[in-house]
């Protein structure tokens, strides 16, 4: 029960996080909006495991592997904010469902994981969600919006994001990728700054600094809820995600969710379900378990 609490949490966290991250696109560039919510991820997960463990565990077997995780979600967080900036927050939400999917496939392709037919099948059916969600022209009878391509970029790069996280898992403490996960992000934003950066007030700085304060929450408690509940179990709550994303569009932009972003929604959280349940190779013990979902 503890880890399927801290899965809830988290998500709802996201959820918080990316609305603020869409309210910020009316003030501020994008690239800004990224670089603070990297800079005080980093700053609060440096914090904490100071607290913790007395030191920061900045040493990596695998410094350059490390740098390309963090800047992969750095791309992530990068589109998904440059789409919410343009659609609703649920549509994007709905269209960023894909990554697991696509780890799916990495990990057969990349690292030579087993997958089962039933998971193959779990995987077209939720391509074949992305596509309804993306609202091609001959759905909606409208010119496909660009901006829906932006978060199915998100869940691209999120599982090849999720794939480093599975080979860096051999190589490095874990607390090690967690205090790597936004520096280079952080980093690489900053050389922006110059270029973009839109003086804050008081009232900004303080949600800018909520947002990479609820980032580091957020990726926080997963690897707290990953660590007490099998994956089988909390990746499917994933999907729940897409409520509270539906809530947050409702409440605070007035964007209801229509016909074809619930229907796609629907398919692809079949497919995801269907892929995040436990198989068995034909010889030799499991797999570990894709983690369903994405997070900016």
């Amino acid at each position: 029960m503890a880890g399927v609490l801290l899965q809830l949490s988290a998500l709802m966290i996201f959820v918080v996080m990316d609305t603020m991250l869409k309210l910020m696109t009316a003030e501020f560039p994008v690239l800004q909006i990224i670089w603070a919510r990297f800079i005080f991820s980093t700053v609060t997960v440096a914090i904490a495991l100071r607290i913790a463990m007395g030191r920061f565990p900045w040493r990596s077997r695998a410094p350059g592997l490390q740098a390309l995780r963090s800047l992969l979600l750095g791309a992530c967080s990068l589109l998904f904010t440059a789409s919410v900036a343009r659609i609703p927050l649920a549509d994007a939400t709905a269209v960023g469902f894909a990554s697991p999917l696509i780890t799916v496939a990495l990990a057969a392709l990349l690292l030579g994981e087993w997958v089962s037919l039933r998971r193959w099948f779990g995987v077209a059916l939720g391509f074949i969600g992305v596509l309804v969600a993306v609202r091609p022209p001959f759905l909606t009878g409208a010119p496909l919006d660009w901006a829906y391509l932006l978060p199915l970029g998100t869940a691209t790069m999120f599982a090849f994001y999720q794939i480093l996280t599975r080979r860096l898992a051999a190589l490095d403490d874990s607390r090690v990728t967690i205090f790597h996960t936004g520096l280079a992000a952080a980093l690489a934003t900053s050389l922006a700054q110059p270029f973009v950066f839109i003086a804050p007030g008081a009232v900004e700085w303080s949600v800018l600094i909520a947002i990479g304060m609820l980032g580091a929450l957020s990726h926080g408690l997963l690897v707290l809820a990953y660590a007490r509940a099998p994956a089988s179990l909390l990746a499917p709550l994933s999907y729940t995600q897409l409520i509270w994303a539906s809530c947050a569009g409702i409440l605070v932009f007035g964007d209801w969710p229509d016909g074809i972003t619930l229907l796609g929604a629907v398919i692809i959280a079949a497919g995801g379900v269907l892929t995040a349940l436990p198989q068995r190779p034909p010889q030799g013990p499991a797999r570990p378990e894709t983690h369903t979902g994405h997070a900016t």
